[in-house]
């Protein structure tokens, strides 16, 4: 009987096998190489997105990198060339459309073309539904998800032309699960995920590779520029600290890591860290649990509060500075946020 069974399982065995041998040797014939490209990252003066630029550098990729701030550009700018990059820095804001033609204009004139596009520039909004108005989710929608799609619409007709091209859209594990007093945010990646799973379909036959990409909570550095609403100090205080801790958050360097090796090797998408796999996963088997374990977690955090609009750093005290916040700092100085 044992033999039986043996020789039964050996077939669907010997299939699994080839199955995943040619997946390996697919995977191994789509890698690319990054050595002479042109990568054009939004958002790319702090934060993710300047981590990011210096791992490009490392790999010899020529860089585009564009930001609202002239400042926190031009520091980046002067870093990445002091690392020995070939950077163009591009001031664009990407919640206007002609911004975002005119960007990739220059990165062609510049270069000659765009072979990848990294869309990682992003806003989040703290606070309660109650202090939260429609402009917060449009100001979310408009720069987290209309802002991609400009680059994408930009930079496709190029891409399609020369059958080449990565699209990476960073959206966020907060795209994958909601999360309370972070709805703007949520819904806003939760397109840019929805879309960006969608365009590698469609994009694939034209010799396009799209990475959807869906990071935890990343100590970049970012809290003291998020948008604040309701209890600006404790609202802040939550978040600040939860972008601290390790065993919640990664640091800015791995993240950075793990997207350049999933652009790479082209892979669909990316959770990253275990936690945010673990989340997402529990999400997609016990959904109605999820949600009431994060209903639970909401009632611990502040109730509302004033509908005035603050920056993180403009609503520290003393609930978010000290040992227990110090990485978020230290990651702030280290990413160009301050």
């Amino acid at each position: 009987m044992a033999n039986r069974n043996a020789t039964r399982l050996f077939p669907l065995a010997l299939g699994v096998g080839l199955v995943l041998a040619g997946r390996a040797i697919f995977r191994q014939s789509r890698k690319y190489d990054l050595r002479g490209k042109v990568v054009l990252i939004t958002g790319g003066s702090r934060g993710l997105g300047l981590v990011m630029a210096r791992q490009l550098a490392a790999e010899g990729a020529r860089l585009a990198i564009c930001a609202r701030s002239i400042d926190q550009l031009r520091r980046a700018e002067q870093e990445l060339r002091g690392r020995g990059a070939e950077v163009l820095a591009v001031p664009c804001d990407i919640t206007v459309q002609e911004e975002v033609e005119t960007l990739v204009e220059r990165v062609r004139a510049r270069y000659g073309r765009v072979d990848v596009l990294i869309n990682n520039a992003a806003i989040i909004q703290v606070g309660p539904l109650e202090n939260l108005t429609l402009a917060d989710f449009d100001e979310a929608m408009n720069t987290n998800f209309y802002g991609p799609l400009y680059a994408i619409l930009a930079v496709l007709p190029d891409m399609k032309r020369r059958r080449e091209g990565r699209i990476v859209n960073v959206a966020s594990v907060g795209g994958k699960v909601s999360l309370p007093h972070l709805l703007p945010y949520s819904a806003s990646k939760f397109a840019l995920g929805g879309f960006s799973k969608g365009l590698r379909s469609e994009v694939a036959r034209h010799g396009i590779v799209v990475t959807t990409v869906f990071p935890n909570l990343t100590r970049t550095g970012s809290p003291r520029n998020v948008v604040v609403k309701g209890q600006h100090e404790k609202e802040y205080a939550w978040f600040k600290i939860a972008d601290s801790i390790p065993l919640l958050s990664d640091t800015a360097e791995n993240t950075a890591h793990q997207i350049i090796k999933a652009l790479k090797n082209g892979d669909a998408e990316l959770v990253v860290t275990l936690p945010g796999k673990l989340v997402s996963i529990a999400n997609e088997l016990f959904p109605e649990l999820t949600t009431d374990v994060l209903g639970i977690i909401n009632r611990f955090l502040p109730d509302p509060g004033s509908d005035q609009r603050r920056m993180g750093y403009q609503s520290e005290s003393r609930r978010s500075r000290g040992a227990i916040a110090r990485l978020s700092d230290e990651a702030a100085e280290r990413n160009n946020e301050l």
